[in-house]
């Protein structure tokens, strides 16, 4: 298997970040009937407004579970 260059391992995590959080303002978090009910009032910014709020809202928990896992990683490369 190759190894990837210095450069390239240290340019990955911030591409792969980058990718992360260009996602969620593409995502549609809303549910049909949420869209459907702001979307009648005429309103479409309230509408995005809450499909951002809903996104932003679901990716914590993955940012987090995220940086859990990369800290334990660390710990235990670091004691190996």
């Amino acid at each position: 298997m190759k190894t990837l260059p210095i450069n390239s391992r240290k340019i990955l995590p911030f591409l792969l970040l980058l990718a992360v959080l260009a996602f969620p303002g593409i995502a549609e978090a809303q549910c049909a009937m949420c869209r459907a009910v702001l979307e009648s009032e005429g309103n479409t910014s309230v509408a995005e407004g809450i499909n951002n709020g809903i996104v932003y809202l679901m990716a914590i928990p993955y940012i987090l579970i995220g940086a859990l896992f990369f800290f334990i990683y660390r710990k235990m490369r670091s004691s190996a």
